[in-house]
């Protein structure tokens, strides 16, 4: 038996206790919440155990356990490997938090089963080495996040943002089904390892122009990207343990696809452009609905619709080694968000504010940006040989600047006059820190995934347009955020605070065209 078939026996033991769980599905159902959590455990040890193997002996395919190209198999690479230790982690942290926190619940049982099945879902689907592999797992994904998702069924909200993601899930599920087909017939094959070598020699037809388009699409929905983002901002109403599993490689999903198929992307530039395109103003909106947002949860939602923008902005760009960096940060991030919004919020109101908040003015906002803009060049003139800044592509140092202007919002408040220096010191050292650890985890990043990920290509005049929109736009949106307490209290701001309050209407104009959302009450 192959070796790499090793990271299977990890959605395998997930399996058993979601079948354990559906067997004691009410309250507090004897050892289910404890099996579940030594199933997610062993998940991980399991990964653990695969990133070894990797080490040791290299990336890898299992082999097809089935026939004609339809059965299971494990493509392990350092793109697989990742995926895997981070889904297992953050599903083993779900599990234990969930144990607790559903103490008591009616359907205790129940909720562990399908949080199980969903873990077991996303780990086929980030190892999967065959297309329908891949297509089965995206499915069985959706259908465990719905089950998650109704989990209080008595709840309006609950069951208008279900039935609204199952609307999404299923357009995306048909485009990726298609997709393969496309991809099946175009290479000849449904290796996904074989697809991609093909790809990347210039093996690729209309059909496989068109399959880029239909992945996308796929990913685009599943990444909640504007308009179809509503859902999102929409299932807190779902247990705090769900919005923290989205982002086990569930939310992000679409950005893994992405991933896996980089070569096939490749092929498709005016596919890529409006990935870009899509993420990078999802990005943007998702940023300013997040700053008026009141609730916690609902904040960190709308964020994830900003990160989520990102990310497919980066894919966008052709930066896959840096897309799959940003899954792994925003998911261990985001997951702590939601699991602690509770003690965040006592934490917060506990806080004593001896005197008045700091808020930049103009002079100090711009102080601010040349100050990170100097950040940014010595950081090049320091240390990069060691970053290989003479190396990376024109789409990486676009990607930097646009980091840098957040370095640049952070400096502001420091740099505000009511700021004590004491302050503005750490914020300064804390903003440079930030840089030099994102750009050496950059370099990682791209060292871990060269000869898995392709190379970044050298941008045309479509990609050079973009790049500078996409620096020109978060630049603005960075001097606007940190000027904005300036302006809070004139009649325009606070009007437009209530209009991206809501969204800008945008998910209300979405229901209303698809025909609105009537849902009965339960029986």
């Amino acid at each position: 038996m192959s070796l790499y078939l090793l990271p299977l026996a990890a959605p395998a033991v997930l399996l058993l206790s979601a079948a354990f769980g559906s067997l004691r599905p009410g309250r507090r159902p004897p050892l289910v919440p404890a099996f579940a959590e030594g199933a997610a455990l062993m998940a991980l040890i399991v990964a653990i155990g695969s990133l070894g193997l990797l080490v040791g002996y290299g990336p890898g395919d299992s082999g097809l356990i089935g026939w004609a190209g339809v059965g299971l198999s494990v493509r392990l690479d350092a793109v697989s490997a990742t995926m895997l230790v981070l889904v297992a982690f953050v599903g083993w942290i779900v599990a234990r938090y969930a144990r607790t926190y559903l103490d008591g619940e009616a359907r205790q049982g129940v909720f562990t089963a399908w949080l199980c099945a969903a873990l077991a879902a996303v780990l086929l689907l980030v190892q999967a080495g065959n297309l329908v592999q891949l297509v089965a797992a995206w499915i069985a994904t959706s259908i465990s996040l719905h089950r998650l998702l109704l989990f209080y069924p008595e709840r309006v909200a609950a069951r208008r943002a279900a039935r609204k993601k199952r609307l999404f899930s299923t357009l995306g599920a048909a485009a990726l089904i298609l997709a393969a087909v496309l991809v099946w017939v175009s290479f000849g094959t449904t290796d996904i390892a074989t697809i991609n070598a093909l790809a990347r020699a210039g093996d690729g037809s209309w059909l496989a122009l068109t399959a880029a388009g239909l992945l996308a699409l796929a990913a685009l929905l599943k990444s909640a990207q504007f308009p179809t983002h509503g859902w999102l901002t929409e299932v807190m109403e779902a247990p705090t343990p769900v919005s923290a599993l989205l982002h086990a490689g569930v939310i992000n999903a679409g950005g893994f696809l992405l991933i896996r198929f980089a070569d096939v992307m490749l092929l498709a530039p005016g596919v890529l452009a409006v990935l870009a395109m899509v993420g990078g103003f999802t990005a943007l909106f998702g940023a300013l609905v997040m700053l008026t947002q009141p609730a916690v949860k609902t904040s960190l939602a709308w964020s994830t619709v900003a990160q989520m923008g990102f990310m497919m902005l980066q894919c966008g760009l052709a930066l896959f080694p840096l897309a799959l960096l940003h899954i792994v940060a925003h998911s261990l991030y985001k997951a702590h968000a939601f699991l602690a919004s509770g003690g965040a919020v006592e934490q917060v109101a506990a806080i004593r504010r001896p005197g008045p908040v700091a808020v930049p003015d103009g002079a100090a906002v711009g102080r601010a940006f040349l100050i990170a803009l100097a950040i940014y060049a010595a950081i090049g003139a320091a240390f990069g040989f060691a970053f290989g800044f003479e190396h990376k592509s024109p789409q990486a140092l676009a990607l930097g600047t646009i980091l840098i202007f957040g370095v640049a919002y952070l400096l502001a408040q420091g740099l505000a006059d009511t700021a004590p220096r004491p302050l503005t010191r750490k914020t300064a050292i804390y903003a440079s820190a930030a840089a030099v650890g994102y750009f050496a985890l950059q370099t990682t990043a791209e060292w871990l995934t060269a000869g898995v990920l392709p190379a970044t290509p050298a941008p045309g005049r479509l990609e050079w347009t973009l790049m500078a929109l996409a620096v020109l736009s978060f630049g603005l949106v960075a001097v606007a955020q940190a000027l904005f307490p300036l302006w809070a209290s004139h009649p325009t701001a606070a009007g437009l605070r209530v209009h991206l309050a809501n969204g800008l209407y945008a998910n209300a104009a979405l229901d209303r065209m698809l025909g609105g959302w009537s849902v009965r009450k339960p029986s």
